[in-house]
């Protein structure tokens, strides 16, 4: 078994929503999840169907991050992974509603930052083992750090 890691190429100004589902019909019922749960919100995703034809299935009202996801599940190529790319949006607005979808198994991640996926690599296909989300932390918050953290809140309208 050989370990790689994929460093996923987010679009500017996006974040991603990284996980695993199980069924045909995922592409479809994430669009439905993702339309309602955000107004105005932009997306692509894409996973990879892991029996019969072995496609990606797509879906999205961005062309852009459309086909950014489906290039990026490509090259993950985990069966049964999925990428959404989203704008206009955060993943706290919509990871609810993507978790409750019924054929999603898990999230990796949620998140703007960089992303580095660790996939497993054997004779029958590819997994994905985990992720490294952002980077390592550079200490603990002090006074003026936790003001800046509420203030940044308040200003993209997440507190009052």
């Amino acid at each position: 078994m050989d370990f790689k890691t994929y460093k996923l190429e987010i679009p500017e100004d996006s974040n991603v929503i990284l996980g695993q589902t199980h069924f045909i019909k995922t592409a479809e019922d994430l669009y439905e999840a993702l339309v309602s749960s955000a107004p105005g919100i932009k997306f692509g995703l894409a996973f990879c169907e892991a029996s019969g034809p072995c496609l990606i299935r797509s879906e999205g009202n961005d062309e852009d991050l459309k086909k950014a996801a489906e290039k990026s599940v490509y090259q993950v190529g985990a069966g049964h992974s999925f990428i959404i790319y989203i704008k206009g949006a955060f993943p706290v607005n919509v990871l609810n509603a993507v978790k409750d979808c019924p054929e999603v198994c898990s999230i990796f991640c949620a998140t703007a930052n960089p992303v580095e996926v660790i996939i497993a690599e054997s004779e029958q296909g590819k997994g994905i083992m985990g992720v490294i989300d952002g980077f390592a932390p550079k200490g603990i918050e002090k006074e003026k750090d936790v003001s800046e953290r509420k203030e940044f809140l308040r200003k993209i309208g997440y507190k009052l």
